[in-house]
């Protein structure tokens, strides 16, 4: 048997990883996941692959046949896949594996810019907007793309603190900071246990530093952190730490988190499975509270309308959008409008 375990690891298959384990024989053969697909149905064809090589013919044959195609045709060529990987798929859901599991509450926490903040996002929106549209224009959004993953990145930056990029600005001048703080005393107070999502670790650091100011324990980590299973140990098991800073990227997967009842996801990530797998690090099997989820979203910013987008587009196989260069690959002129209006209703 050859057994690969979080196998949305390979769903790229030009890396060295999924090139090294396509060379493994064996009888037998499982790929356990619980995000399949996370950037686009290449993902499925990497692990379908692996698993069963030559079942989706090659790469590019399953390109044409499933990604390639019009779009009035795309529902009948994805009920077609569905057919042919149906035999090969055994899908549990949580609560099908765990009837006893505490319920989850999701809420979406819109979020207001303090002034100073919303007059330095004003600025960049505009100064932005008229480089792209200019340059899309010109060049046309393929060309154009590196230039818009780079504003996107600034803008989503400085909806949750322009200290990001400025360090000189007052750690407070952030509407998610003042938030946290006034849902951190109340829950801190009445005895919760947090875990704190970013995928922007300077952000987190920002965070860091509102705690250390406010003399509250806690433990963080990051990429570069290397005593992961101490830090975990002691977020589960003193009562005295109450919340766990982590980066979305470093402690998003494999972390046995059940002492948190309570999540909050400081930013939107592209594709809303990664933020799902962060916030089963509380809500799995051992978990015996009613787990809550705060996501942030920033009113009348890029975050607002990156959620509307999502909503609006119809994508194959009901893609989400997961990163940078995939969220661009799917733009239209008219989505780029969106994006970057400096109007606040964002019409």
């Amino acid at each position: 048997y050859i057994i690969l375990d979080e196998s949305q690891k390979i769903k790229n298959p030009q890396t060295k990883t999924y090139k090294a384990l396509s060379k493994l024989s064996a009888p037998h053969k499982l790929a356990l996941t619980g995000t399949p697909v996370e950037n686009s149905l290449t993902d499925l064809w990497a692990q379908i692959n692996f698993v069963n090589p030559g079942l989706l013919g090659t790469l590019k044959q399953f390109q044409q046949r499933y990604l390639e195609v019009p779009e009035e045709e795309q529902q009948e060529r994805i009920d077609s896949l569905k057919r042919v990987i149906y035999p090969f798929i055994l899908r549990r859901t949580k609560g099908e594996v765990e009837k006893e599991l505490p319920p989850l509450t999701e809420i979406v926490q819109y979020v207001e810019m303090t002034e100073d903040q919303k007059r330095t996002y004003q600025q960049w929106l505009e100064h932005y907007r008229d480089e792209v549209l200019n340059t899309v224009a010109e060049q046309g959004i393929h060309k154009t793309r590196l230039k818009i993953i780079e504003a996107l990145t600034y803008l989503r930056q400085i909806a949750c603190h322009p200290a990001i990029l400025d360090q000189e600005i007052d750690l407070w001048e952030s509407g998610k900071v003042q938030l946290l703080i006034d849902m951190l005393e109340d829950l801190l107070g009445k005895g919760h246990k947090i875990l704190i999502f970013s995928q922007f670790v300077r952000f987190l650091r920002l965070i860091r530093r509102v705690f250390d100011e406010k003399g509250w324990h806690y433990e963080y980590l990051d990429g570069r952190v290397r005593d992961r299973g101490r830090r975990i140990h002691n977020f589960q098991e003193n009562p005295n730490i109450s919340a766990f800073l982590i980066s979305l990227k470093a402690g998003g997967l494999g972390l046995n988190l059940t002492a948190a009842d309570y999540v909050i996801h400081l930013d939107p990530w592209w594709n809303p499975a990664v933020e799902q797998q962060a916030t089963d690090r509380a809500h799995r099997i051992g978990q015996d509270k009613r787990v809550f989820v705060y996501k942030y979203i920033v009113k009348d910013s890029v975050e607002e309308k990156i959620l509307l987008l999502q909503q609006r587009k119809k994508q194959l196989s009901q893609e989400l959008i997961t990163s940078d260069s995939g969220f661009v690959k799917q733009l239209t002129r008219e989505d780029l409008e969106i994006l970057f209006n400096i109007h606040s209703n964002g019409k």
